[in-house]
């Protein structure tokens, strides 16, 4: 009797056991899925990092299969391989199998695009590595001499996580505002029809340099529809960087920020000492009496504390850094990348 009790046990954990270890990579592929799904459809990611693996895959041709996100894709299978988990018998073991196969495979060959592109997105890697996980979970189930019963209410409570699992992530990344509050301040003051752009720069990186060539022909183009706010992030590592940013701040004050900004942007890098930023803005037309007393002032620093303040707010960490409208750029993107997100942005904007 006692021996039969005991067989009974072990075959109820070893059901609680391949039930577990079938559902975990499930599980963590739906949060992962349902994530990346918040990433495809909002224009400026919650969960990813712009510009990384994941932003790399999604403008790529595979990432709207039949117009239709890939990451959601990636939630029907997980669930659909949860279920079968979740069922007895052998048709369900070859279901979640086959299933399970699929999403290896797409899984693997997912990982070997992101290596290619040079760039790796956390949530991508779980996803695609849920899929392999998981058929290899099916390919053991299914193996097993005998198929020991999970208990009910493990069965139960696997179900109900299989709905949470998706539907968390999708809830909270739907609701959470991709913005930061510093940004949203901005993008209030532009009346309806008007796109705010707020540009982080520093006039002696050189992908600054290289954002601003494609950003004017884009504001150029857009003429009368464009807000454009520079702040300065003058950097540590660039010699030259704080004396461009004090011009371009006193140019701003003075009437000719725009064009002692393309001044700076087009001049040699080492000519952005004190006295070539002098020379430049007495060839844009600025007084330079007043000039130099706004150099000068201490008012100026502070101003550019500000605004490196109001880059950390907006959870900067790279320059250049663009947000145009709701949507964030960072590092150099091609021209292309820039009118897209423009295009969005007017569109929401209501021109």
């Amino acid at each position: 009797m006692f021996g039969r009790e005991r067989d009974m046990a072990n075959e109820k954990t070893a059901g609680a056991l391949a039930l577990a270890g079938s559902l975990l990579p499930v599980v963590a592929g739906l949060v992962a899925s349902a994530m990346l799904v918040v990433d495809y459809l909002r224009p400026t990611p919650v969960f990813c990092v712009e510009g990384g693996g994941c932003d790399a895959l999604r403008h790529t041709a595979i990432a709207m299969p039949l117009g239709i996100p890939l990451p959601l894709f990636g939630v029907a299978g997980f669930l659909a391989i949860g279920v079968a988990s979740l069922l007895k018998g052998q048709r369900s073991r070859l279901a979640q199998l086959g299933l399970s196969a699929i999403a290896g495979m797409v899984g693997l060959s997912l990982l070997v695009v992101q290596f290619r592109l040079g760039k790796l997105c956390p949530f991508c890697c779980m996803a695609d590595g849920s899929g392999i996980l998981s058929a290899l979970a099916a390919s053991a189930r299914l193996w097993l001499a005998s198929e020991a019963p999970a208990p009910r209410v493990l069965t139960y409570a696997g179900a109900l996580v299989l709905v949470i699992a998706p539907v968390v992530p999708l809830v909270a990344g739907f609701r959470a505002s991709p913005v930061p509050q510093v940004i949203r301040d901005e993008l209030a003051q532009s009346p309806p029809g008007v796109v705010t752009v707020v540009d982080f720069v520093d006039f002696e990186c050189p992908f600054c340099r290289m954002t601003h060539t494609e950003l004017q022909a884009v504001v150029e183009a857009h003429a009368g529809h464009v807000r454009l706010v520079r702040r300065q992030v003058p950097l540590k590592m660039h010699a030259h960087a704080m004396d461009a940013a004090r011009s371009a701040c006193c140019a701003e004050k003075l009437g000719k920020g725009e064009a002692m900004a393309n001044a700076l942007f087009t001049a040699p890098v080492e000519e952005l000492t004190l006295g070539g930023c002098e020379k430049l803005a007495e060839r844009v037309g600025l007084s330079l009496e007043p000039y130099r007393a706004c150099v000068a002032d201490p008012a100026t620093d502070a101003l550019i504390a500000a605004d490196k303040a109001e880059f950390q707010a907006a959870g900067g960490f790279a320059l250049p850094t663009l947000w145009i409208g709701e949507v964030q750029i960072v590092g150099a993107q091609p021209k292309e990348r820039i009118e897209e997100a423009f295009d969005g942005a007017m569109a929401r904007a209501g021109s």
